[in-house]
Formats: structure tokens, C-alpha cells, sequence
């Protein structure tokens, strides 16, 4: 599991609720709820966020 750095962590913020972002294991979560009422869940790939709605990422793979 990659760390990101306080640092940036600190510059970071949620694409959707513009909110701040928690690390949690190998994903970044939305320290607001998004829309649906629940905080909005980033995936990190190789130590990369990938600040993309899920929705966003499933057209991308294709």
C-alpha cells in the first residue's frame, strides 16, 4: 500500500463534494457524503489516485 504524503494529502479534495480526502488502505474517501449520502470512494492504483466518479472508470476500461 502506497502512502500518500500529508502534504499532499492536504492540497487533495474530492472532485464531487469538494470536500477534503481521508486515506484508507488503498483508497481515498471523501470526508463529506456525496450525493447518495455516503462519502464518495477513490480508488489508488500503483500509488496513483484516481480521482474519478466509479462510473467514469468503468467507461474508461472499456
Amino acid at each position: 500500500m502506497a502512502k500518500i504524503s500529508e502534504e499532499v494529502l492536504s492540497v487533495l479534495q474530492c472532485p464531487v463534494t469538494g470536500s477534503a480526502l481521508i486515506q484508507k488502505g488503498n483508497e481515498l474517501h471523501s470526508s463529506t457524503p456525496g450525493p447518495d449520502g455516503v462519502p464518495v470512494v477513490y480508488r489508488m492504483e500503483d500509488g496513483i489516485a484516481l480521482l474519478l466518479r466509479p462510473e467514469q472508470l468503468e467507461v474508461t476500461a472499456s
